[in-house]
């Protein structure tokens, strides 16, 4: 397990939060389909936190997208980078994320992220920032739909239906739900980085063959939670 400080210049404010989101929404990749799903690699990535420690534990767990089966994995530990606070949460997690990934001994392909990306207040979840700061295509596959309004998708796996917010030209929209099981509640898709939406709501269909979640997220929350237990007996 990689060990990770706070990046030297970190932000420690919310106004300065809210700068570098600012300076890095504009380089937001959102004409590229990204990887054909079910080839190369998909990688999940998630965290796991200890609040009375103010610990925080990131995975990554790589996937081979035709069958699914793990080819590596990789942990990192560190102190909790920023305040939680709504909209700036990729804060908290990114360096650790970043060490995690950085710890893998091969290219992590597509990363799935537990959570939001252009989905987010400020069209910039995490998938979105650990895009940018990658290079990586990215996508993020998270478990409500945030603040956004939408309609129940159809009940069969695959349909899916607008993720609508209110923007400045009106209503947009920032992702879908997706029915990823017959009757069974759907998440919700948006792009990070260097990927369409049709091809994020195709990937996650992909790596959802058998449960609600992708098999990249589960297998790394599984991996944080393991890891954070050793980083704090």
């Amino acid at each position: 397990m990689k060990t990770v400080r706070i990046p030297a210049g970190w932000p420690a404010t919310e106004e300065q939060a809210r700068a570098v989101q600012d300076e890095l929404r504009a380089r937001v990749v959102l004409d590229e389909p990204g990887p054909p799903p079910g080839t190369g690699r998909v990688t999940g990535v998630d965290v796991a936190y200890d609040d009375e420690r103010d610990v925080v534990v990131a995975a990554a767990v790589v996937l081979d997208a035709a069958t699914l089966d793990v080819v590596a994995e990789a942990t990192a530990v560190g102190q909790v980078s920023f305040p939680y606070v709504p909209g700036l949460l990729a804060f908290r997690e990114i360096p650790t994320v970043l060490a995690a990934l950085d710890a893998l001994p091969c290219g992590p392909g597509l990363v799935v992220c537990d959570g939001y990306g252009l989905a987010h207040p400020r069209r910039f979840g995490l998938a979105s920032h650990l895009g940018v700061l990658t290079g990586l295509p990215t996508i993020g596959v998270a478990k409500n739909p945030f603040t956004f309004s939408y309609e129940e998708p159809g009940v069969r796996r695959g349909s899916t239906s607008p993720l609508l917010a209110d923007g400045p030209t009106g209503t947009e929209e920032v992702g879908r739900a997706l029915r990823t099981r017959d009757g069974v509640k759907p998440v919700f898709v948006s792009v990070g980085h260097r990927v369409s939406l049709d091809n994020a709501c195709a990937h996650t269909l992909a790596l959802t063959p058998r449960y609600r979640l992708p098999e990249s997220t589960r297998r790394a929350d599984s991996l944080c939670r393991r890891a954070l237990q050793e980083a704090t007996p």
